[in-house]
């Protein structure tokens, strides 16, 4: 089984700069490319290579990973007249590290296939600054084969990595978590608003909030910037709106009815109307503080998050009740 050293990198947003730099930082030979030459200008500097074209990158690279906005830019990138498809071939891997709809990989998981090369849906969870430093989490659906061979290039990515089974898997079990994220993102803000209008102290609520049974991720990240007023986790509402939208669909297509997530969905196409697109995620909760005339901030919390863990080696997750590897 060939180990991979030299890997393309499409995609440079604010994950896919950061996953990229972590490879770099590990010593693997990388090409990047982006829309946006100026991004991929500090990898560049600290020795990454520039991608002429999406089928260049592939032909020369074991593996290709592409980290893009949607799944529309990733089948651009694709099969486009210089799409990826067109420089893959026997032993390389694809590995979509987007988040992205289940049958959309495997749409395009299939035309890898086709050509003798091995695809990979690989989303991360975590929030940027864990991207930075490598501690964030990785999930993979692919072939056992194909993760063993992936793995020293996902714990170089990643702390905590996760085998979910078929290609297409890890792409469900993504946007059911960025589902969850964002059901805590919304009554985060309700319980905060509320604490504000019964004249609850907000640094006070915080740590009431994250020393309870009501704590989480969430809380922990996101709250600290709603409480700065920055509002900035490096993520925009038309990114959440495409996530809930994503579990949505998966609900619907399987018949199971929801009652939360519609109305999730409602409430982020409504805000993006008011704030727009492009506003940060956690600026959900305008709509409470323009509804109350609440100021929802605090002396004290950060305008943005760092992880202050150091980084560690990343390692396989094995699931409760399953046998690990080679057992």
């Amino acid at each position: 089984m060939a180990s991979i050293k030299n890997i393309a990198f499409i995609g440079l947003g604010n994950v896919g700069s950061k996953l990229a730099g972590s490879l770099l930082r590990n010593g693997f030979d990388l090409t990047v490319r982006d829309l946006d030459v100026r991004v991929a200008r500090p990898l560049l500097e600290a020795g990454a290579n520039w991608g002429d074209s999406p089928a260049d990158m592939a032909r020369e690279a074991d593996l290709l990973i592409t980290c893009l906005p949607s799944p529309a830019a990733s089948a651009i990138v694709m099969e486009a007249e210089d799409g990826a498809l067109n420089g893959l071939g026997e032993g390389k891997i694809w590995a979509e590290m987007s988040t992205t709809d289940e049958n959309e990989v495997l749409r395009l998981g299939a035309l890898v296939t086709d050509r003798g090369a091995e695809p990979v849906d690989c989303p991360v969870s975590g929030g940027c600054h864990r991207a930075a430093t490598g501690n964030i989490s990785i999930f993979a659906g692919c072939e056992r084969q194909t993760f063993d061979r992936m793995l020293p290039v996902l714990t170089s990515l990643g702390r905590r990595i996760l085998h979910t089974g078929r290609l297409g898997s890890a792409s469900i079990l993504k946007v059911v978590t960025n589902f969850l994220a964002t059901a805590n993102l919304v009554t985060l803000c309700e319980a905060l608003a509320t604490s504000r209008a019964a004249g609850m102290d907000l640094n006070t609520a915080y740590e009431a909030i994250r020393i309870s049974s009501g704590n989480s991720f969430v809380h922990e990240t996101e709250s600290q910037v709603i409480l700065n007023g920055s509002r900035d986790i490096n993520f925009t509402m038309d990114l959440v709106c495409k996530d809930i939208t994503l579990f949505d669909d998966i609900a619907r297509r399987t018949g199971v009815p929801l009652d939360f997530s519609p109305l999730m969905v409602g409430l982020f196409k409504e805000a993006m109307e008011r704030y727009g697109a492009r506003e940060h995620s956690p600026n959900i909760i305008r709509r409470l503080e323009e509804a109350t005339g609440l100021d929802i901030r605090a002396p004290g919390f950060p305008p943005e998050m760092i992880d202050d863990e150091p980084e560690e080696a990343g390692y396989e997750v094995i699931p409760k009740g399953a046998a690990r590897p080679g057992e």
